[in-house]
């Protein structure tokens, strides 16, 4: 149930002050903005719980890794996989909307891409996340303000496209940027061109996934002693 009523919430916070109380000029291709911005916002959700869930996971479930002989990266694995299986879930809600704005088109057939590439992603930081955090109980806290940094770092709220100067070149080294954009165009725009994008995108995803896993294995042996 949460996992609908969250963004939900979220959407409708958002939505309204910056749609009433901080009414900015946005460009036409934004409109109707919250459609757009949930475009972004709920494959965000699940990426930032996904990963904020799976990094506590081993110290909440300390206990039971050492009672129980288990690889214990199925723990955040499991975490990732949840969530994944709610923003399916949820998807289907955001599908209905985008019909009734008449912006379905063959290009949603394509938001697997993004999809794998944003699930990789967050696998990676969520075994990088989850070992460290065994070892540095206070990474959770700090954890959170840095995905919030993230979430307006991210074209989730404004247009890519109208970004210039030296915050663009942020963008473009953000792989959440490129993975928002494909989900905004292939869901919101009706066509989807940001291929190179998304290939940065799953190019650092799988660079983070191999060094999460890289990470994880070395301070496996450790893990037991500092729960």
């Amino acid at each position: 149930m949460w996992s609908f009523i969250n963004p939900l919430l979220n959407l409708l916070t958002y939505g309204i002050v910056f749609g009433y109380f901080l009414p900015v000029q946005r460009p036409k291709e934004m409109e109707p903005y919250l459609l757009f911005f949930a475009c972004g916002l709920l494959p965000w959700t699940f990426f930032e719980a996904a990963v904020l869930e799976a990094s506590n996971v081993l110290v909440s479930s300390g206990g039971l890794l050492k009672k129980v002989l288990f690889p214990p990266e199925i723990l955040p694995t499991v975490s990732v996989i949840t969530n994944l299986f709610n923003f399916l879930l949820s998807l289907p809600i955001l599908l209905f909307f985008v019909i009734w704005n008449g912006r379905l088109s063959p290009s949603v057939f394509l938001i697997v891409l993004p999809l794998l590439v944003q699930l990789v992603l967050a696998l990676g930081l969520a075994l990088a996340l989850s070992a460290l955090t065994v070892h540095f109980r206070d990474l959770s806290n700090i954890t959170g303000h840095l995905f919030r940094l993230w979430f307006f770092g991210s074209p989730i709220l404004y247009l890519y496209g109208s970004i210039d100067g030296p915050f663009r070149t942020v963008l473009r080294l953000n792989p959440m940027s490129h993975i928002v954009v494909s989900y905004q165009q292939m869901l919101f725009e009706g066509h989807f061109h940001h291929w190179q994008g998304l290939g940065m995108a799953a190019l650092a995803a799988i660079v983070v996934f191999a060094f999460g896993s890289f990470l994880f294995d070395r301070l496996r042996d450790a893990l037991a002693e500092e729960l």
